[in-house]
């Protein structure tokens, strides 16, 4: 099967973990807005597309199956491609450990955009001063020490198992979004995140993903995504 992701141009995004996946999985897929433009995923949000009215994208669509929301796209192709293993047990408690990612992803964004995201960032940067700084000395350690928790309480590289899972590619992808936002926090989480740290550098040596790092669609960090770099509001 050959997949289509639909998401917006220019930006990582939340498709961004549903994009590792596929490229861990080196499965055959189409990144549809970036070939055909924005405007492409309108007819989805529109309900225009038969049996299908996503809130949002990330959207994929594989065959006659058009499914949205990041973690629910993951938790339908792990299976599929052995990023998950075969227990339900195991793949529920992938889903939510992927979910508990979400969560912080969507405290990281509302950093920048504390009061609306109707709002450029200039319009509430006060408010996102006081939100970032209560999201890096209290959020970032929270978060990251709970899945240092989980993998000590596995094999020690893992978050699943002893095997590489969507959820490794995921923590991944959050390291690399909170040090790319947050610079001058992550290095003070250094001695704090070494689980994490060694992780991030195992899924980056993976075959597939190192040559996705390396390659054209790996779209840069930049402040348009979740994920934005303003030194103000890394000065804790």
């Amino acid at each position: 099967m050959r997949y289509e992701l639909y998401y917006w141009t220019g930006i990582q995004g939340r498709g961004e973990f549903v994009r590792l996946a596929l490229e861990d999985a080196g499965a055959a897929y189409t990144d549809v807005a970036r070939e055909k433009g924005d405007p492409v995923i309108m007819p989805f949000l529109r309900g225009m597309h038969p049996g299908a009215l996503p809130f949002a994208p990330p959207i994929l669509r594989a065959g006659r199956q058009v499914i949205a929301q990041t973690a629910n796209i993951l938790a339908f192709l792990a299976p599929r491609h052995g990023l998950v293993p075969a227990s339900a047990t195991s793949q529920i408690y992938a889903a939510q450990l992927q979910q508990t990612v979400t969560d912080i992803v969507a405290e990281a964004h509302d950093t920048h955009h504390p009061i609306s995201v109707e709002q450029y960032y200039e319009e509430q940067r006060a408010e996102a001063r006081k939100r970032a700084a209560a999201f890096c000395t209290q959020r970032i350690p929270k978060y990251l020490g709970y899945f240092e928790q989980v993998l000590t309480r596995g094999d020690g590289r893992h978050a699943i198992g002893r095997r590489n899972s969507y959820v490794d590619l995921s923590l991944f992808q959050l390291m690399a979004g909170l040090t790319y936002a947050f610079p001058h926090t992550m290095k003070g989480l250094r001695r704090r995140t070494t689980r994490l740290r060694t992780l991030c550098d195992r899924v980056s040596d993976r075959p597939n993903i190192a040559a996705y790092l390396a390659s054209p669609r790996r779209i840069p960090f930049n402040e348009d995504g979740i994920f934005r770099h303003y030194a103000e509001l890394d000065e804790t």
